[in-house]
């Protein structure tokens, strides 16, 4: 009997924490958008941060761009050849990457390289007491520190997720077309005719605006309230990429039933 009242015991304040935690995210979030519109008049400091965030994932981003089109090209080539549809495989590629893997592809390496990135350097700025320092110069650290991060992640992701679709469309037409040798024509004709730019193009990009949102929400987040100390930041930055991925791939399921349903 005491084993299972401590079970409940011990479930309902993981319940209550995970509750409380929600709360503060969202009191953090909407604190944070108090303050979003002046942070846009701070306009080298927005290039610095976007240059941080997004320019410095571009490597990762083409790299995996590439070689996630030259895989979608050969297994999609595989299965619409027994078809007799091996000219659809730019329309294959295309859509796949436009409307999925584009943008959750990118949003996941983004949360691994920029928004633990974030998170570090925010937490240590917190374990140093370089935070406190700005509020004692009557500096607030959410519009110096904070919101700029949080508008960089928001910019960037959505460029870097069209960046990504657009190297793997590359890598895909790399393997069908000058390694498969299927007609070039036809590889980008059947993409142009079945790729919607409103229905496929900008719903993918909807999909990276929010992601930008979850990851660097999440990332600002995780560092401002850090434990100051080593391994504060170090369980920050993890938790960061963890709940960033669950987050991208559990939104990116609730986008993609109401597109759909609005298709319908």
């Amino acid at each position: 009997m005491n084993r299972f009242l401590d079970f409940i015991e011990g479930l309902g304040a993981g319940i209550t924490g995970k509750l409380d935690r929600l709360g503060r995210g969202a009191m953090f979030f909407a604190a944070l958008l108090r303050i979003l519109l002046p942070t846009f008049k701070r306009f080298h400091e927005n290039i610095r941060q976007v240059y941080f965030a997004g320019v410095r994932s571009l490597a990762i981003i083409v790299v995996s761009g590439l070689f996630v089109g030259m895989v979608l090209a050969i297994q999609g080539y595989e299965v619409l050849q027994r078809f007799g549809s091996a000219e659809s495989l730019g329309s294959l590629v295309a859509l796949s990457l436009v409307r999925e893997l584009g943008p959750v592809v990118a949003a996941l390496l983004f949360a691994g390289r920029a928004g633990s990135a974030v998170t570090a350097e925010i937490g240590l700025m917190a374990a140093t007491e370089q935070l406190a320092a700005m509020d004692l110069m009557a500096v607030d650290p959410m519009a110096r520190v904070v919101a700029p991060r949080f508008v960089a992640a928001i910019i960037s992701l959505p460029i870097l997720a069209l960046i990504f679709s657009s190297a793997g469309i590359i890598g895909a037409y790399l393997v069908g077309v000058e390694l498969i040798g299927i007609d070039a024509g036809a590889f980008w004709s059947q993409m142009q005719s079945s790729v919607d730019f409103k229905l496929d193009i900008l719903n993918g990009l909807y999909k990276a605006i929010v992601f930008g949102v979850a990851v660097g929400l999440i990332s600002v987040y995780e560092g401002y309230h850090a434990n100051p100390t080593a391994e504060g930041v170090s369980s920050a930055t993890t938790r960061t990429v963890v709940i960033s991925s669950l987050s991208v791939l559990i939104l990116d399921f609730v986008m993609t039933v109401l597109m759909f349903r609005g298709l319908n």
